[in-house]
């Protein structure tokens, strides 16, 4: 069964980075859009950023563009999420995911994004 293990989190002071990391068994990145989204304290959820499967395509979260990148490496079967420019509201639980819609993301942006198949996170704390 599909399984994504996320990494890489850690706490920092604003304006530092992180990379985040997200291997999978049973999924290969090649043929498969994927995203990141995060999750408060509070419980709300912000898709963060994906990548599309055909063209290698980003796209972004406003409150993200500029800081964020979102890449992955198919040999090794590796998402990332490189995070620059950290900011408090940037705290959260970050997952990497399987993006379901690519298309409606494509033309709607990543806040269409339906994601399934998520790891268990990994927490970002930016003070």
């Amino acid at each position: 069964h599909v399984q994504l293990v996320e990494s890489g989190g850690g706490s920092v002071q604003a304006g530092g980075s992180l990379r985040l990391s997200c291997t999978a068994s049973d999924l290969t990145y090649r043929d498969n859009s994927m995203g990141w989204f995060r999750q408060t304290s509070g419980g709300e959820r912000e898709g963060v950023a994906s990548i599309y499967a055909v063209d290698g395509s980003t796209y972004y979260a406003d409150s993200v563009k500029g800081r964020f990148t979102i890449s992955k490496d198919n040999a090794k079967n590796t998402l990332y999420l490189q995070m620059n420019n950290l900011k408090p509201e940037d705290s959260g639980m970050y997952y990497c995911a399987v993006v379901k819609n690519p298309t409606k993301v494509r033309a709607a942006g990543i806040g269409s994004a339906d994601f399934g198949y998520w790891g268990q996170g990994t927490q970002v704390t930016v003070s």
